[in-house]
């Protein structure tokens, strides 16, 4: 959550020309705001003060203006005064609680011009939020917006105000407009609108939890939105295990894979998929990281990298044979896979080249694995425009429309 620091609300006092008191006669405050005459015994208590503030001795100057407190039968405007010099002294010694006093006190007594009074209700919002009085500050921040504010940073401290005092509904229904706002108008969601609104609708509404994950990691892409968002799309009940696959791959293109099994399992359906140059690749991604190679298992994983290495050697040798039966197929399937595991495996030309003839041929048992793969070969050959135009255009709903969306977000950020 964020914090507001009291800084933050002196430089909102300082705008409002708070900052000091005008000089003061013994009989009036010389202010714009002070039409009527202040008797002499609390003008020269505030002028005393109004000294010792400009001498930054605030608990001094504090301590000044609790004698003007005691002086019976003020006005209204030497109280508006009194207060208005606290205000200022109080944000300068850090003392929130009487911040909050005076501005109360200010903001009841409206008699600042409009631009300086919604600045003074914003302090007080801030004031209240720092103070922990969530309810309180969640009005004030209603009733800044509600007079013009524009301040977009209240909007997100109002939010968490209203979360934090119970109010989850009337959050989660700002969040929602502020990010609908952002984006009608162009621009990108704040990243904490959004982390407030994924938190918010996480166990209540998956489908708007994911959909924010995804807004996350393509305006932020950070690594644990990326782990949040893969991690929570391969948990759909219609997320099919046939893409598993895919999944490791965009997993580890985004620098998610990191264990020993983890690599260990990519490899092996690499190979069982008949795409033994990626596997080797995987493999050696492996050892450079120091995930394979060591350890216990060293060996293990010393013989499937021999075994990745003689399946790259058989597919070598039965290549033609190989190009040959795909064509002769009544379906393009064969043609994609070879070509997929051709391009996997360096060859990006010939591979795409086969892909495309399979999806042409068609018959395809799973048409949108076809385009998923071939938009993926584009991107390993560096043609991210014409593998991003056709990652766009899948449509699958068993997870390949999610893992091409992915693609394209992760190509867009790739150096």
């Amino acid at each position: 959550m964020k914090h507001l620091r009291l800084s933050q609300l002196a430089i909102l006092i300082a705008a409002m020309g708070c900052a000091t008191i005008p000089e003061l006669t013994g009989v009036a405050g010389n202010t714009a705001y002070a039409q009527e005459a202040m008797r002499a015994e609390v003008g020269k208590i505030v002028q005393q003060a109004n000294e010792l503030f400009r001498a930054k001795k605030y608990r001094d100057a504090l301590g000044k203006l609790q004698e003007a407190d005691r002086v019976g039968n003020k006005t209204v405007n030497e109280t508006f005064t009194i207060e208005r010099m606290r205000l200022s002294v109080a944000s300068a010694a850090g003392d929130n609680d009487a911040v909050i006093r005076s501005a109360e006190v200010i903001v009841a007594a409206n008699k600042l011009p409009a631009k300086e009074q919604l600045q003074l209700i914003q302090v007080l919002a801030n004031s209240y939020f720092k103070a922990n009085s969530f309810a309180k500050a969640a009005k004030m921040y209603e009733r800044y917006f509600s007079e013009g504010g524009t301040d977009g940073s209240a909007r997100q401290y109002m939010i968490q105000a209203k979360s934090m005092s119970g109010d989850n509904a009337g959050a989660l229904k700002e969040t929602r407009a502020e990010i609908q706002a952002a984006e009608k108008a162009g621009r990108v969601p704040s990243q904490t609108t959004l982390e407030a609104y994924a938190f918010a609708v996480q166990k209540s509404d998956k489908v708007a939890y994911l959909a924010t994950l995804e807004k996350l990691v393509m305006h932020y892409g950070k690594k644990e939105y990326w782990v949040n968002l893969l991690n929570s799309v391969e948990r759909k009940p219609e997320f099919s295990s046939r893409l598993s696959m895919d999944l490791y791959r965009l997993k580890l293109a985004v620098g998610q894979i990191s264990k020993t099994s983890d690599y260990m399992e990519m490899a092996q359906m690499a190979i069982q998929d008949g795409n033994a140059t990626e596997a080797v690749k995987i493999i050696e991604q492996g050892y450079k990281a120091g995930a394979l190679g060591t350890g216990a298992e060293a060996a293990r994983h010393g013989r499937l990298k021999d075994l990745a290495a003689k399946r790259v050697a058989e597919a070598k040798a039965g290549l033609a044979a190989a190009e040959a039966a795909a064509e002769k197929s009544t379906d393009g399937t064969a043609l994609v896979n070879l070509g997929f595991s051709l391009a996997a495996g360096g060859e990006y030309d010939k591979g795409i080249s086969l892909m495309e003839q399979g999806i042409k041929k068609g018959n395809l048992k799973f048409a949108d694995d076809a385009d998923l793969h071939l938009g993926m070969a584009y991107l390993m050959a560096g043609k991210k425009p014409a593998g991003v135009k056709i990652l766009k255009n899948v449509k699958g709903k068993d997870g390949t429309a999610e893992l091409a969306r992915f693609w394209v977000i992760y190509a867009n950020q790739a150096k």
